[in-house]
């Protein structure tokens, strides 16, 4: 009987989560999905030290926004509960107990100041120490120990850890869904602690026993857990328990393509690296990215499809996504088409969704003073009519206003670049005579000032660039904006007769 796909994205609650571990999160989820399985939210929070008030809810917060729900998590119990690994602390010393029993760990009391005199000692010989078997013997331990003494010492309960004994000249032959077969050799391994002396296991053993009660399928982590691979791989072993298959994902890279990406690159370079804002970091959906398309680079980040398809909604993803397509090398991280992504999406949304977004921004920017028409501000065929227009151009809502402006407020200054090559001296001739056209017109529609306007130039025997340049800069200020009759049948006659008339005045 085939196993039940069963993954598990299980972060520590330290800080903010990184986009790093989005990825995870989401290869995970898709990888679950598309095999009718489940996806496991599991907190790793052994290490109560660097435990972060609110690190764990921000972890759900994120998870929900991107859109990757968990199946099972903290809350959301489902008989292979609790799901943070500070509330399954008895389980732990059970499993360390039977190594010991088995021969596969031992007790070690060796105190902190001893071993860094060890490691000094080897440092100050050109060598780095490793507890292993090439000195185990001979350090503080119940295998240099007789049965009494190590009795006495449990009985006086000194501070030990246990430690796994790693065995001596062998080949581990381990397998990687990404990486292929590694070989890795026993005696360049340390004995590694699994249990500390505060009574909580490492990452190491609660992790292993965590996956194995929770019947994990498939463990999809990060790269910088690949050396982990042969003590976990031996602890099934140990243990007599049937292992999970492995892929290690690639890192994210530096946008010049060296060294892991990092909060400072983000800093450094102006743009989000966690999904939520944190602190004084903005995350991505406070930056204004739509989930739909953080989900969509995270993805490519990494992994293809094997095409040149590059927009895949979740769906999609989860129809297309192969861990077998996921790249050994790092993937180097692209700000500009993270934003080349969200444009994608920022166009497929529905103008009155984006109006809620955009509200805001309006209400911020635009002095009431300066409004040609204060009604403009709750209009709301009148917003959305001129999101429609901007759309296109716009990457984020919050271009929203450098791009529209002029929809909300008469010019009050002209580029002067423009003025000194578009504004000739008979410009305000051309000018006067277009807007007696515009005032006896009753029909201020775009098509119908597009047919007048275009009529007339030709009439008058002008080019388009002697009419159609100016009439934008006065309406606008710039020659920037969409369709020009579009803006001004927007506006309204009495509106674009006013501009007229103000930048006759001024220039």
């Amino acid at each position: 009987m085939t196993q039940k796909v069963r993954v598990r994205f299980a972060p520590s609650p330290t800080g903010p989560l990184h986009i790093g571990g989005v990825r995870t999160a989401l290869y995970n989820y898709l990888f679950a999905k598309q095999n009718n399985g489940d996806f496991i939210l599991r907190i790793e929070d052994t290490d109560q030290n660097r435990y972060v008030e609110g690190a764990e809810k921000y972890i759900i917060d994120a998870l929900n926004w991107c859109g990757i729900p968990f199946d099972e998590g903290p809350e959301k119990e489902s008989g292979y509960g609790p799901y943070r690994q500070s509330e399954r602390k008895l389980l732990y010393k059970k499993y360390a107990d039977l190594l010991i029993e088995s021969g596969k760990a031992y007790y070690a009391f060796d105190s902190a100041e001893s071993l860094d005199a060890h490691r000094k000692d080897h440092e100050s010989k050109g060598k780095t120490f490793i507890y292993n078997w090439h000195n185990r013997l001979k350090l503080d331990n119940s295998l240099s120990l007789t049965p009494e003494e190590l009795q006495n010492r449990l009985a006086n309960q000194q501070n030990y850890v246990i430690r796994f004994y790693t065995p001596e000249d062998e080949v581990l032959h381990l397998k990687d869904i990404i990486r292929g077969d590694i070989q890795i050799d026993t005696n360049i391994l340390d004995d590694k602690v699994l249990y500390k002396s505060d009574g909580m296991p490492t990452y190491h053993l609660a992790n292993i026993v965590d996956d194995h009660l929770m019947e994990i399928s498939h463990v999809i982590r990060g790269e910088e857990w690949l050396p982990s691979l042969a003590l976990h791989t031996q602890l099934y072993d140990a243990f007599g328990w049937h292992a999970p298959k492995f892929a290690h994902l690639p890192l994210i890279m530096k946008p010049e393509g060296k060294g892991k990406l990092s909060k400072r690159d983000g800093e450094k370079g102006g743009f989000p690296i966690f999904p939520l804002s944190w602190g004084d970091s903005v995350g991505y959906k406070e930056a204004g990215y739509f989930p739909e398309a953080v989900v969509n680079f995270l993805a490519l980040l990494g992994w293809n499809p094997g095409t040149e398809q590059e927009l895949f909604n979740l769906d999609g993803l989860i129809k297309t996504f192969d861990l077998s397509r996921v790249h050994k090398s790092g993937a180097r991280f692209d700000p500009e088409k993270t934003k080349w992504y969200n444009h994608h999406y920022l166009q497929e949304q529905e103008d009155i969704v984006l109006l809620d977004s955009f509200k805001p921004i309006l209400a911020e920017k635009l002095d009431k003073e300066q409004a040609f028409d204060i009604s403009l501000f709750t209009n709301v065929d009148y917003i959305t009519s001129v999101i429609s227009l901007i759309k296109e151009r716009a990457s984020f809502v919050s271009d929203f206003w450098e791009l529209g402006d002029y929809f909300f407020q008469t010019p009050n200054s002209y580029s002067e670049k423009v003025v000194k090559k578009q504004w000739k001296e008979n410009t305000p001739s051309i000018l006067n005579k277009i807007a007696l056209i515009l005032e006896s017109l009753e029909d201020f529609s775009s098509p119908e000032l597009e047919k007048m306007i275009k009529k007339w130039i030709g009439e008058e025997q002008l080019t388009f660039g002697q009419v159609m340049a100016p009439l934008r800069l006065v309406m606008v200020g710039d020659l920037k904006g969409p369709h020009l009759f579009d803006i001004m049948a927007l506006v309204g006659k009495e509106e674009t007769l006013n501009r007229i008339r103000t930048a006759l005045a001024k220039l």
